[in-house]
């Protein structure tokens, strides 16, 4: 027997050992009711696996070994929000970057007005996802900010009615007093909240004194305000709804050894949740609206990152990424001073979950 195939072999069996440690652990937690939901959460991790056409920029399986910090872009799509059936727009953008060792997640939002260049042309970030699907969305991160994306997760935004249902309901503390479609809600009261309820206040920007800025902020307590009640859930029903919900409205390249790693080596990644959200300024550019964050912006975002990362500073953040083809530009400042906030300012509930499931080892597809 040749020592590659001897090497392989003991690779084979000691996944096949470590699949059967899990299936005896769940047996002896819960029986067959446990193993079940274990089968039915793989299949439904499986079904939503999609693999990105844009390769890591890091060696992920390495990462996750040494329980390195990563990032994950999350994207929400506006296909079937609010009765909407076209375009595929990613008007929510964020980067999660998970700490195990300083036990942080670190939350950056990137309004999707934001100017790129894609192919030669000035466009807006949150057409990328329209234009080259989530590979486009991800080159689009990556040259803007210049850090790594290890993984990706894009839910339908009309999903989330379906995922807040499913975890019946969430509460949260709004930030400001207005009425949105089916969202009433009042500064400072802590509110129960619907399916319909959560698409609605996360999604009401234009009576918000921050704008887009301050829909970014409802969005990510929605998002949070989830897997902390997702994460409570023992009811075999609730999680069956759960599954049924991110089977029909979540794609990404996490595999199921993927969600496992990481919920074993990064779930104290959440004790600590900060925020902070790319600022640009306001620009008509071709008679479009955009924000136009200058290249100091977005190094101080970068840098903040890859701290986070354990990387070095960004050296290689092109001024061309700013707007010099301006035909028309009036310019609301926005301040690039770090707009960085804890987690209980955001939510006045105390959130201990594991925000976003990811890991970083070898992606293949299940």
């Amino acid at each position: 027997m040749s020592e590659k195939h001897m090497k392989d072999t003991k690779k084979s069996h000691k996944k096949i050992w470590w699949t059967i440690g899990i299936i005896l652990v769940l047996l002896i937690a819960g029986g067959a009711k446990a193993y079940s939901m274990y089968a039915n959460a793989k299949d439904t991790v499986n079904s939503a696996y999609q693999k990105t056409k844009t390769p890591s920029t890091r060696n992920v399986s390495n990462v996750i070994k040494n329980k390195k910090p990563l990032n994950v872009l999350v994207l929400g799509t506006d296909t079937g929000a609010l009765g909407r059936k076209t375009t595929g727009l990613s008007d929510t953008i964020m980067v999660a970057s998970l700490n195990a060792q300083k036990e942080t997640t670190y939350m950056t939002s990137i309004p999707r007005d934001t100017e790129v260049t894609i192919d030669g042309s000035t466009e807006k970030i949150n057409s990328a996802y329209e234009i080259g699907g989530v590979s486009q969305s991800i080159k689009s991160v990556q040259t803007l900010l210049d850090v790594p994306v290890d993984f990706y997760v894009v839910m339908n935004m009309g999903g989330l009615e379906d995922l807040v249902n499913a975890v019946g309901g969430v509460n949260v503390t709004p930030p400001l007093t207005f009425k949105y479609g089916s969202a009433n809600v009042k500064k400072g009261v802590k509110t129960h909240l619907t399916g319909k309820e959560a698409l609605s206040y996360s999604r009401m920007r234009y009576d918000d004194p921050d704008g887009d800025y301050g829909r970014q902020k409802r969005q990510r307590q929605i998002i949070l305000a989830i897997a902390k009640k997702a994460l409570s859930i023992s009811s075999v029903t609730r999680f069956q709804s759960i599954l049924n919900s991110v089977k029909k409205n979540m794609k990404t390249n996490l595999t199921f050894n993927d969600m496992l790693a990481l919920r074993f080596n990064y779930k104290n990644a959440s004790h600590h949740i900060k925020s902070t959200t790319l600022k640009g300024d306001s620009q008509t550019i071709n008679g479009l609206s955009y924000q136009v964050a200058p290249t100091s912006e977005r190094r101080r975002v970068s840098n903040k990152i890859r701290k986070e990362l354990g990387l070095k500073a960004t050296t290689t953040l092109k001024e061309s990424q700013e707007s010099s083809n301006t035909a028309d530009s009036s310019s609301s400042s926005a301040s690039s001073d770090s707009n960085t906030s804890s987690s209980s300012a955001i939510n006045s509930s105390s959130i201990n979950s594991d925000p976003f499931s990811s890991a970083s080892t070898p992606q293949t597809t299940p």
